[in-house]
């Protein structure tokens, strides 16, 4: 979590700079859907937001001090004025149930305690199961007194358009490449800034994760069962299996990248840019076979995959179905 005092990110600024200006005219809106891509810093940003808006004695620029008795309940994870919603731990869906959006809406929940603005994040809203969403839209419909509702999404078009409607919507895109390795190159050494940022599809914040040597190693294994599957050389069960094991959401993600890489090596020996630049030998051997067409086809049933697996939906099945399609595919081309 970020803390009150964190630097913002360069591409932050202008988006922080337009809040405040909104909370110092007192035009905040009574509901934020705040959406762009995974690890572009929007948690953080409307993390800060809150922290501020709890403070009883935010600086000039509007951030929160760190030293006041709200800004130390804050940092304990116990200001009654600051509500999470997001889907319940442990549960086998990562929906968020209509019980915990009856429990926010219900009673005096909503009703600041401490301070004068209760703030409400719900994270991720695009997680909403349809229940919820109803439930939700009645609260929005006739917003109540001094809280701000703070909607996260990376899917805001999930979400039902009357939610959307009643909201307003804050978008953060993904920074300029330059803009985001310069930042990077802060935290990780030069050489290694340009891969994790390829690595990350572009999100600085997740750039920083993506050269753990355990995770490396895991993405270069997987990538050889990949290319293994493509030969015949691997059975799609063994390797579905090691797929499952690792964690589909991840395997996934990794690929579309690496698909992505093959499309772009086939219709080019030197594509302006990969997402696996470290991995061009490997790949490049494989993509001289893909067709094109059954290619772009089978990065349509991963990407829509990777959006099953955020439900209910049977990963194992999930991820034998695309091992066995691969392999035929590959041995089609």
């Amino acid at each position: 979590m970020s803390t009150p005092r964190d630097p913002l990110p360069p591409w932050l600024v202008a988006p922080w700079k337009r809040l405040q200006q909104a909370r110092a005219a007192d035009r905040l809106p009574h509901a934020l859907l705040l959406s762009g891509p995974a690890g572009v810093g929007k948690r953080m940003l409307l993390e800060q937001l809150a922290q501020a808006l709890i403070c009883a004695a935010p600086d000039a620029a509007g951030r929160a001090c760190g030293r006041c008795p709200e800004c130390v309940l804050l940092a304990a994870g116990n200001h009654p004025d600051l509500v999470r919603v997001g889907p319940e731990p442990g549960a086998k869906s990562n929906d968020i149930p209509i019980a915990a959006i009856r429990t926010l809406c219900a009673g005096e929940a909503l009703t600041p305690n401490r301070v004068e603005r209760r703030v409400v994040l719900i994270d991720p809203a695009d997680h909403l199961n349809a229940a919820a969403a109803n439930a939700l839209l009645k609260t929005l419909e006739e917003p109540v007194g001094r809280t701000l509702l703070c909607l996260v999404a990376e899917h805001p078009e999930r979400l039902p358009a009357t939610i959307r409607s009643r909201c307003q919507q804050l978008r953060i895109a993904l920074p300029a490449e330059a803009e985001a390795l310069a930042w990077l190159r802060g935290r990780l050494p030069d050489a290694q800034a340009e891969l994790a940022l390829r690595l990350a599809h572009g999100a600085p914040l997740n750039a920083c994760v993506r050269l753990d040597p355990e995770r490396l190693e895991a993405r270069t294994q997987r990538l050889q069962g990949f290319i293994a599957l493509a030969r015949g050389e691997r059975a799609p069960l063994e390797e579905a299996a090691a797929w499952n094991k690792l964690g589909a959401a991840l395997l996934l993600e990794w690929m579309a990248g690496w698909l992505c890489d093959l499309l772009r090596l086939r219709a080019s020996p030197t594509p302006p840019r990969l997402d696996n630049p470290d991995q061009r030998e490997a790949l490049a051997g494989l993509a001289a076979r893909l067709d094109p067409v059954a290619g772009h086809r089978f990065l349509g049933r991963v990407l829509k995959a990777r959006a099953l697996c955020e439900g209910s939906a049977n990963t194992q099945l999930l991820l034998e179905s695309l091992a066995i399609e691969w392999r035929e595919l590959a041995a089609a081309g």
